[in-house]
């Protein structure tokens, strides 16, 4: 599944994922590929990026990496909606 990761500054992520983890404002909840159609409002976490991904140079300092090979990026807030095997965060 494609995954786009973006903020008011940039877009910090755009490409193929195995799976996405995110803060939902009621627990965390994961999306695999073929997921079905969601929209959510995210709160304060990590969102952990699952798959052999590139980060561009100018955005890693941005990303951690975290156990059992997750990419994480913390955010405070934002949104999520996945439609059609493409997640888009859209993060603070």
């Amino acid at each position: 599944m494609i995954l786009e990761i973006v903020t008011p500054e940039a877009t910090l992520f755009s490409g193929e994922v195995t799976s996405v983890a995110v803060p939902g404002v009621d627990g965390e909840f994961q999306m695999l590929d073929n997921h079905a159609p969601i929209v959510s409002l995210l709160g304060k976490g990590n969102v952990k990026i699952y798959g052999d991904i590139k980060i561009e140079k100018a955005y890693a300092t941005k990303f951690s990496k975290g156990e059992n090979g997750a990419t994480l990026l913390p955010i405070t807030s934002g949104t999520v909606e996945m439609n059609n095997n493409k997640v888009i965060v859209l993060a603070d």
